[in-house]
C-alpha cells in the first residue's frame, strides 16, 4: 500500500511525463514513447487522481490536470521550461539508441 506522500509523487511524475512526452507529440512531431506506452501512463494519472482526489492538490499543474481523462495532452501547456525538459529527454534517449546499437 502506498503512502499518500508516495501517491503525490507518483501523481507529480505522470504529470511532469505527460507534459514533456505531449511536447515531443504535438508541439515537435518526435514523439519517444509509443501511443500505447503514452495511453497507459495516461490512464494511470487518470485512475490515480480519480482514486486519491484528496492528492492532487500539488501544486505542480493542478489546474491543467484537474479534469485529466487521459485521452489527449494537445491541450497541455508548452512553456520555455516543459521545452526544455522534453529536450534533454529527447537528447538522452537518442544518445541511449547510438550507445546500445552496439550491443544488440
Amino acid at each position: 500500500m502506498m503512502t499518500k506522500d508516495e501517491i503525490k509523487a507518483l501523481i507529480r511524475r505522470r504529470r511532469a511525463q505527460m507534459l514533456v512526452h505531449s511536447f515531443l507529440y504535438y508541439h515537435q512531431d518526435n514523439p519517444i514513447w509509443s501511443d500505447d506506452e503514452w495511453q497507459q501512463k495516461a490512464d494511470e494519472l487518470t485512475k490515480l487522481q480519480a482514486d486519491n482526489p484528496d492528492c492532487c492538490k500539488i501544486k505542480f499543474y493542478d489546474k491543467e490536470f484537474a479534469d485529466w481523462d487521459g485521452s489527449t495532452g494537445m491541450h497541455l501547456p508548452k512553456h520555455v521550461v516543459i521545452e526544455q525538459r522534453a529536450n534533454q529527454v529527447l537528447l538522452a534517449a537518442e544518445h541511449y539508441v547510438r550507445t546500445t546499437e552496439n550491443f544488440t
